[in-house]
């Protein structure tokens, strides 16, 4: 019986959700909602964020912390982001939001790989990512620190990365 009488989200705290989007989890944050859907994380005051836009979430047991990524070049077949600046809210009462955070998020990554620059130094990650409604694989690429993605040679050798990762994935079974 307890599943039929799971508490409800109050109407005036629900966000403006898409036609096909359903309240998964949420929490409190203070008196505004944090919410989880099928589609992604609403946060206080900030758009809602794609489970694939989120590239870290952490539960401290009082304290919830996301980091999501924000796309700053699309080149052909893949975007690279960077990371913006982690976002923390204090839960009171989380109920089963953190865990509803970790499910969607780990959900929603696919094949990752780490490559190393030059002599072991700084390199790139490719990362596919599930879109919560949409076929497919999207793929990202995030750069470490201190490699510049428009230098010499950067952007031709990622090309080639995305394209072998890409082609692994779809030569499996």
């Amino acid at each position: 019986m307890a599943f039929w009488n799971r508490d409800r989200l109050p109407a005036g705290r629900r966000p403006d959700l898409d036609r096909d989007e359903r309240v998964a989890r949420w929490a409190l944050v203070g008196d505004v909602a944090v919410v989880a859907t099928n589609r992604g994380l609403w946060l206080p005051g900030r758009p809602r964020l794609g489970w694939h836009e989120i590239n870290k979430a952490t539960w401290s047991g009082r304290e919830l912390t996301v980091v999501a990524a924000e796309a700053i070049q699309e080149r052909d077949g893949y975007q690279v982001v960077v990371d913006l600046p982690a976002i923390s809210l204090l839960i009171d009462s989380p109920g089963d939001l953190p865990d509803e955070v970790r499910a969607r998020v780990t959900g929603s990554v696919g094949p990752t790989q780490h490559y190393a620059g030059p002599d072991n130094g700084p390199g790139l990650r490719v990362a596919a990512r599930r879109v919560a409604g949409r076929d497919g694989l999207t793929w990202t690429v995030r750069y470490d620190e201190g490699v510049d993605p428009d230098g010499p040679g950067v952007r031709v050798a990622t090309d080639d990365l995305v394209a072998a990762a890409r082609a692994g994935v779809l030569d499996k079974p």
